[in-house]
Protein backbone atom coordinates (compact mmCIF):
# COMPACT_ATOMS: atom_id res chain seq x y z
CA UNK A 1 0.00 0.00 0.00
CA UNK A 2 2.41 2.29 0.50
CA UNK A 3 4.62 4.92 -1.78
CA UNK A 4 7.54 6.18 -2.22
CA UNK A 5 6.32 9.39 -1.79
CA UNK A 6 4.52 8.46 2.07
CA UNK A 7 5.56 10.91 4.79
CA UNK A 8 3.86 8.37 7.42
CA UNK A 9 3.34 4.64 6.91
CA UNK A 10 1.64 2.14 9.24
CA UNK A 11 2.05 -1.24 9.32
CA UNK A 12 -0.24 -4.24 11.23
CA UNK A 13 -0.62 -2.03 14.01
CA UNK A 14 -2.09 -3.49 17.16
CA UNK A 15 -2.70 -1.35 20.40
CA UNK A 16 -4.29 -3.54 23.17
CA UNK A 17 -5.10 -1.75 26.29
CA UNK A 18 -4.75 -4.70 29.51
CA UNK A 19 -7.96 -5.42 31.58
CA UNK A 20 -6.57 -6.42 35.08
CA UNK A 21 -7.78 -7.28 38.20
CA UNK A 22 -6.92 -7.36 41.93
CA UNK A 23 -6.11 -4.48 44.48
CA UNK A 24 -2.35 -5.61 45.33
CA UNK A 25 -1.00 -8.35 43.26
CA UNK A 26 -2.87 -7.61 39.88
CA UNK A 27 -2.96 -9.86 36.64
CA UNK A 28 -4.18 -9.46 33.37
CA UNK A 29 -7.17 -10.77 32.61
CA UNK A 30 -8.16 -9.46 29.16
CA UNK A 31 -7.30 -6.71 26.64
CA UNK A 32 -9.48 -4.26 25.54
CA UNK A 33 -8.55 -4.28 21.42
CA UNK A 34 -8.49 -0.95 20.45
CA UNK A 35 -6.49 -1.05 17.32
CA UNK A 36 -6.30 -4.32 15.87
CA UNK A 37 -3.64 -4.92 12.55
CA UNK A 38 -4.43 -2.09 10.73
CA UNK A 39 -2.36 -0.71 7.63
CA UNK A 40 -2.11 2.50 5.98
CA UNK A 41 0.20 5.41 4.48
CA UNK A 42 -0.47 9.14 4.58
CA UNK A 43 1.19 11.11 1.81
CA UNK A 44 3.11 14.38 1.49
CA UNK A 45 0.68 17.50 1.67
CA UNK A 46 -2.32 15.35 1.53
CA UNK A 47 -5.36 14.89 4.19
CA UNK A 48 -6.20 11.84 5.19
CA UNK A 49 -9.58 11.18 7.25
CA UNK A 50 -10.44 8.96 9.37
CA UNK A 51 -14.08 8.13 10.76
CA UNK A 52 -16.28 5.41 12.60
CA UNK A 53 -18.48 5.02 15.14
CA UNK A 54 -17.40 6.26 18.92
CA UNK A 55 -15.31 3.90 20.51
CA UNK A 56 -13.91 2.16 16.94
CA UNK A 57 -10.51 3.43 17.95
CA UNK A 58 -9.75 6.38 15.91
CA UNK A 59 -8.41 8.61 18.60
CA UNK A 60 -6.17 5.71 19.63
CA UNK A 61 -4.75 5.24 16.34
CA UNK A 62 -3.79 8.87 16.22
CA UNK A 63 -2.37 8.85 19.20
CA UNK A 64 -0.32 5.27 18.37
CA UNK A 65 1.30 6.87 15.48
CA UNK A 66 2.73 9.70 17.71
CA UNK A 67 3.65 7.03 20.29
CA UNK A 68 1.70 8.66 22.70
CA UNK A 69 0.77 5.18 23.57
CA UNK A 70 3.11 2.67 23.09
CA UNK A 71 2.02 0.78 20.41
CA UNK A 72 1.32 -3.41 21.58
CA UNK A 73 2.96 -4.61 18.13
CA UNK A 74 3.41 -3.35 14.51
CA UNK A 75 5.49 -0.26 12.89
CA UNK A 76 4.81 3.14 12.27
CA UNK A 77 7.41 4.78 10.03
CA UNK A 78 7.53 8.60 9.55
CA UNK A 79 9.61 9.73 6.58
CA UNK A 80 11.26 6.09 6.45
CA UNK A 81 12.46 5.95 10.27
CA UNK A 82 10.98 3.32 12.10
CA UNK A 83 9.18 5.59 15.21
CA UNK A 84 8.24 2.21 17.07
CA UNK A 85 11.92 1.22 17.31
CA UNK A 86 13.94 4.61 18.40
CA UNK A 87 15.47 5.41 21.39
CA UNK A 88 13.48 8.41 23.26
CA UNK A 89 16.61 11.08 22.60
CA UNK A 90 15.76 10.26 18.77
CA UNK A 91 11.92 10.49 19.24
CA UNK A 92 12.38 13.71 21.42
CA UNK A 93 14.50 15.14 17.70
CA UNK A 94 11.16 13.72 15.68
CA UNK A 95 8.32 15.26 17.54
CA UNK A 96 9.24 18.52 16.00
CA UNK A 97 7.68 17.68 13.22
CA UNK A 98 4.49 15.70 14.57
CA UNK A 99 1.97 17.37 16.30
CA UNK A 100 -1.53 17.23 17.59
CA UNK A 101 -4.35 18.98 17.86
CA UNK A 102 -6.99 17.92 20.63
CA UNK A 103 -10.44 17.21 20.61
CA UNK A 104 -11.62 19.27 24.00
CA UNK A 105 -10.33 22.81 23.61
CA UNK A 106 -11.46 23.28 26.89
CA UNK A 107 -9.30 20.19 28.58
CA UNK A 108 -6.24 20.40 26.28
CA UNK A 109 -5.18 23.66 27.05
CA UNK A 110 -3.94 24.30 31.08
CA UNK A 111 -5.75 27.09 33.35
CA UNK A 112 -3.20 28.21 35.42
CA UNK A 113 -0.86 29.14 32.07
CA UNK A 114 -1.58 32.42 29.78
CA UNK A 115 -1.80 31.63 26.21
CA UNK A 116 1.77 33.29 25.13
CA UNK A 117 3.31 30.22 28.13
CA UNK A 118 0.92 27.73 26.70
CA UNK A 119 1.82 28.53 22.55
CA UNK A 120 5.37 29.36 23.32
CA UNK A 121 5.95 26.26 25.83
CA UNK A 122 7.56 23.66 22.41
CA UNK A 123 9.69 26.41 21.97
CA UNK A 124 11.12 26.50 25.72
CA UNK A 125 11.45 22.70 25.79
CA UNK A 126 13.14 22.29 23.18
CA UNK A 127 15.13 25.55 23.77
CA UNK A 128 14.59 27.28 20.28
CA UNK A 129 15.32 31.24 20.39
CA UNK A 130 16.27 34.05 23.27
CA UNK A 131 13.03 34.55 25.29
CA UNK A 132 12.29 37.75 22.89
CA UNK A 133 12.78 35.85 19.71
CA UNK A 134 10.59 33.66 21.66
CA UNK A 135 7.80 36.32 22.30
CA UNK A 136 8.22 37.30 18.91
CA UNK A 137 6.87 33.81 17.61
CA UNK A 138 4.59 33.48 19.79
CA UNK A 139 2.74 36.48 18.71
CA UNK A 140 3.47 36.06 14.91
CA UNK A 141 1.54 32.14 15.37
CA UNK A 142 -1.51 34.29 17.03
CA UNK A 143 -1.53 36.42 13.70
CA UNK A 144 -1.32 33.26 11.88
CA UNK A 145 -4.44 31.76 13.41
CA UNK A 146 -6.22 35.07 13.45
CA UNK A 147 -5.82 35.92 17.29
CA UNK A 148 -4.59 39.16 18.42
CA UNK A 149 -1.59 39.05 19.43
CA UNK A 150 -1.72 41.25 22.35
CA UNK A 151 -3.68 38.56 23.99
CA UNK A 152 -0.75 36.59 24.95
CA UNK A 153 -1.13 37.69 28.94
CA UNK A 154 -4.54 36.46 28.89
CA UNK A 155 -5.58 32.99 30.25
CA UNK A 156 -7.85 30.11 28.47
CA UNK A 157 -11.16 30.95 30.50
CA UNK A 158 -11.41 34.59 29.05
CA UNK A 159 -11.64 32.56 25.36
CA UNK A 160 -14.24 30.81 23.86
CA UNK A 161 -14.09 27.64 22.25
CA UNK A 162 -13.49 28.20 18.79
CA UNK A 163 -10.47 30.61 20.15
CA UNK A 164 -9.13 28.17 22.75
CA UNK A 165 -9.35 25.60 19.47
CA UNK A 166 -7.47 28.28 17.79
CA UNK A 167 -4.71 28.59 20.52
CA UNK A 168 -4.46 24.52 20.23
CA UNK A 169 -3.62 25.30 16.52
CA UNK A 170 -1.09 27.67 17.05
CA UNK A 171 0.54 25.70 19.87
CA UNK A 172 0.62 22.29 17.08
CA UNK A 173 2.39 25.11 14.43
CA UNK A 174 4.82 26.43 16.88
CA UNK A 175 7.88 23.48 15.78
CA UNK A 176 7.68 24.30 12.29
CA UNK A 177 5.81 20.55 12.09
CA UNK A 178 5.43 18.53 8.71
CA UNK A 179 2.97 16.19 9.94
CA UNK A 180 -0.41 17.11 12.39
CA UNK A 181 -2.77 14.30 13.86
CA UNK A 182 -6.31 16.48 14.43
CA UNK A 183 -7.75 14.26 16.84
CA UNK A 184 -11.60 15.40 16.08
CA UNK A 185 -10.92 19.56 16.43
CA UNK A 186 -14.10 20.44 15.67
CA UNK A 187 -16.77 18.15 17.78
CA UNK A 188 -16.56 20.21 20.58
CA UNK A 189 -17.75 23.69 18.93
CA UNK A 190 -20.97 25.37 17.94
CA UNK A 191 -21.96 24.87 13.90
CA UNK A 192 -20.98 28.20 12.87
CA UNK A 193 -17.69 27.95 14.49
CA UNK A 194 -16.63 24.46 12.88
CA UNK A 195 -16.17 25.46 9.29
CA UNK A 196 -14.03 28.62 9.60
CA UNK A 197 -11.83 26.04 12.11
CA UNK A 198 -11.78 23.53 8.99
CA UNK A 199 -10.86 26.38 6.34
CA UNK A 200 -8.04 27.89 8.80
CA UNK A 201 -6.71 24.14 8.69
CA UNK A 202 -7.25 24.20 5.18
CA UNK A 203 -5.37 27.46 4.60
CA UNK A 204 -2.21 26.90 7.04
CA UNK A 205 -1.86 23.20 5.09
CA UNK A 206 -1.34 25.54 1.80
CA UNK A 207 0.64 27.78 3.57
CA UNK A 208 3.39 25.55 5.27
CA UNK A 209 2.52 22.26 3.08
CA UNK A 210 1.42 20.20 5.99
CA UNK A 211 0.54 16.78 6.06
CA UNK A 212 -3.03 15.82 8.12
CA UNK A 213 -4.48 12.84 9.91
CA UNK A 214 -8.44 14.13 10.05
CA UNK A 215 -10.10 12.40 12.84
CA UNK A 216 -13.97 13.23 12.82
CA UNK A 217 -17.91 12.12 13.33
CA UNK A 218 -19.05 14.56 10.49
CA UNK A 219 -18.92 12.80 7.52
CA UNK A 220 -19.71 16.04 5.29
CA UNK A 221 -17.15 17.95 6.76
CA UNK A 222 -14.59 14.78 6.32
CA UNK A 223 -15.41 14.93 2.48
CA UNK A 224 -14.81 18.24 2.31
CA UNK A 225 -10.86 18.68 3.89
CA UNK A 226 -9.88 14.97 3.04
CA UNK A 227 -8.22 13.68 0.17
CA UNK A 228 -8.96 10.19 0.95
CA UNK A 229 -10.99 8.88 3.37
CA UNK A 230 -10.51 5.49 5.73
CA UNK A 231 -13.80 4.05 7.12
CA UNK A 232 -13.15 1.98 10.74
CA UNK A 233 -15.12 -0.10 12.97
CA UNK A 234 -14.08 -2.00 15.91
CA UNK A 235 -10.46 -1.51 15.45
CA UNK A 236 -10.17 -2.72 12.16
CA UNK A 237 -9.74 -0.83 8.28
CA UNK A 238 -12.96 -1.69 6.31
CA UNK A 239 -12.52 0.60 3.45
CA UNK A 240 -9.88 3.04 2.46
CA UNK A 241 -10.00 5.09 -0.75
CA UNK A 242 -10.26 8.59 -2.69
CA UNK A 243 -12.69 10.77 -1.31
CA UNK A 244 -14.80 11.14 -4.22
CA UNK A 245 -14.49 7.34 -5.16
CA UNK A 246 -15.60 6.14 -1.56
CA UNK A 247 -19.17 8.20 -1.65
CA UNK A 248 -19.83 7.12 -4.94
CA UNK A 249 -18.24 3.59 -5.38
CA UNK A 250 -18.58 2.48 -1.77
CA UNK A 251 -18.07 -1.41 -1.52
CA UNK A 252 -17.80 -2.44 2.38
CA UNK A 253 -21.90 -2.89 3.99
CA UNK A 254 -20.63 -0.54 6.95
CA UNK A 255 -19.11 2.48 4.68
CA UNK A 256 -22.76 2.30 2.64
CA UNK A 257 -24.38 2.24 5.76
CA UNK A 258 -22.47 5.03 7.53
CA UNK A 259 -22.66 7.07 4.13
CA UNK A 260 -26.63 6.30 4.02
CA UNK A 261 -26.54 9.19 6.85
CA UNK A 262 -24.75 12.05 5.63
CA UNK A 263 -28.17 14.43 4.45
CA UNK A 264 -28.14 15.21 0.68
CA UNK A 265 -29.38 19.05 -0.10
CA UNK A 266 -31.50 17.76 -2.94
CA UNK A 267 -35.11 17.48 -1.28
CA UNK A 268 -36.06 15.33 -3.91
CA UNK A 269 -32.32 13.16 -4.06
CA UNK A 270 -32.88 12.91 -0.17
CA UNK A 271 -36.38 11.17 -0.23
CA UNK A 272 -35.86 8.91 -2.91
CA UNK A 273 -32.56 7.46 -1.31
CA UNK A 274 -32.06 4.07 0.14
CA UNK A 275 -31.55 5.27 4.04
CA UNK A 276 -29.87 1.77 5.71
CA UNK A 277 -30.30 1.32 9.62
CA UNK A 278 -28.05 -0.94 11.40
CA UNK A 279 -29.57 -3.29 14.12
CA UNK A 280 -28.19 -4.37 16.94
CA UNK A 281 -24.86 -2.41 19.22
CA UNK A 282 -21.58 -2.00 18.52
CA UNK A 283 -19.85 -5.03 19.77
CA UNK A 284 -17.04 -4.67 22.69
CA UNK A 285 -13.86 -4.40 21.55
CA UNK A 286 -12.67 -6.16 25.11
CA UNK A 287 -14.52 -9.55 22.99
CA UNK A 288 -14.74 -8.63 19.84
CA UNK A 289 -17.04 -11.27 17.28
CA UNK A 290 -14.96 -14.01 15.48
CA UNK A 291 -13.96 -13.67 11.53
CA UNK A 292 -15.55 -10.09 10.01
CA UNK A 293 -16.31 -8.12 13.26
CA UNK A 294 -18.94 -6.00 11.22
CA UNK A 295 -21.08 -9.45 10.88
CA UNK A 296 -23.22 -9.45 13.82
CA UNK A 297 -24.86 -6.29 12.63
CA UNK A 298 -23.97 -6.78 8.58
CA UNK A 299 -27.34 -7.30 6.36
CA UNK A 300 -25.71 -9.23 3.92
CA UNK A 301 -23.27 -11.78 6.30
CA UNK A 302 -22.83 -15.46 5.60
CA UNK A 303 -21.62 -17.95 7.39
CA UNK A 304 -17.85 -17.24 6.03
CA UNK A 305 -18.25 -14.05 7.73
CA UNK A 306 -18.77 -15.46 10.96
CA UNK A 307 -15.52 -17.69 10.89
CA UNK A 308 -13.15 -15.84 8.06
CA UNK A 309 -11.59 -12.52 8.71
CA UNK A 310 -11.38 -10.77 5.60
CA UNK A 311 -8.12 -9.60 3.65
CA UNK A 312 -7.43 -5.79 3.41
CA UNK A 313 -6.72 -5.93 -0.39
CA UNK A 314 -7.04 -3.20 -3.14
CA UNK A 315 -10.42 -4.08 -5.47
CA UNK A 316 -9.42 -1.78 -7.75
CA UNK A 317 -6.27 0.65 -8.05
CA UNK A 318 -6.00 3.00 -4.29
CA UNK A 319 -9.30 1.82 -3.76
CA UNK A 320 -9.09 -0.94 -0.48
CA UNK A 321 -11.69 -2.70 1.52
CA UNK A 322 -11.81 -5.51 4.05
CA UNK A 323 -15.25 -7.83 2.57
CA UNK A 324 -16.10 -10.92 1.13
CA UNK A 325 -19.34 -10.50 -0.77
CA UNK A 326 -18.39 -6.49 -1.86
CA UNK A 327 -20.57 -7.12 -5.18
CA UNK A 328 -23.58 -8.58 -3.29
CA UNK A 329 -22.98 -4.96 -0.54
CA UNK A 330 -23.45 -2.71 -3.97
CA UNK A 331 -26.44 -4.90 -5.70
CA UNK A 332 -28.59 -5.35 -2.31
CA UNK A 333 -27.79 -2.35 0.14
CA UNK A 334 -27.30 0.60 -2.63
Amino acid sequence: MAENNSLVRVEKLVKHFPITQGVIIQRQVGAVKAVDGISFDIKHGETLGLVGESGCGKSTTGRTILQLHEPTAGKVYYDGEDLTTMGESDLRRLRREMQIIFQDPYASLNPRMTIGDIIGEPLDIHKIGTAKERLERVQELLNLVRLNPFFIKRYPHEFSGGQRQRIGVARALALNPNFIVCDEPISALDVSVQAQVVNLLEELQEKFDLTYLFIAHDLSMVRHISDRIAVMYLGKLVELADKDELFYNKMHPYAIALLSAVPIPDPVKERQRKRIILEGDVPSPAKPPSGCRFHTRCPIAQDICKVEDPPFEEKTPGHWVACHFTKKAQEEML
